[in-house]
């Protein structure tokens, strides 16, 4: 897995949490920036679940498992997208309350698929 690319991940979903946390404070429901920001964390998750495939594909593999590996690659590519939908369906604070949760959530999967890939090995 590329390391730097998981970061880049975990960052951006962590500022998208903030920014959303930030509009829970204010008592606002998702804007179409939040939006934004949510389609540039996923695309950045979409890219990571194609490069670990493609890398699955070249014969490299995890450390702790194919499966677990592929599992939090798509619940990392789903996370804040499937938040997203939640917030439109709930326009008031709770929305974007959602949409930070789940970026908060995508953060963790980050971490953990950097253990599972075995990037904290020695």
């Amino acid at each position: 897995m590329i390391d730097a690319l998981t970061l880049v991940v975990g960052v951006t979903a962590l500022a998208l949490a903030a920014w959303c946390g930030f509009a829970v404070y204010r008592d606002q429901p998702t804007k179409d920036w939040h939006f934004i920001g949510m389609a540039v964390v996923s695309l950045l998750a979409v890219v990571q679940l194609v490069i670990g495939i493609v890398q699955l594909a070249r014969g490299q593999s995890p450390d702790k498992g194919t499966a677990i590996f592929v599992s939090y690659l798509l619940g990392a590519a789903a996370c804040v997208p499937a938040t997203g939908f939640l917030s439109l369906s709930e326009r008031t604070r709770w929305g974007s309350a959602t949409v930070a949760a789940g970026a908060v959530v995508l953060a963790v999967l980050e971490v953990r698929l950097f253990d599972i890939w075995g990037g904290g090995s020695a």
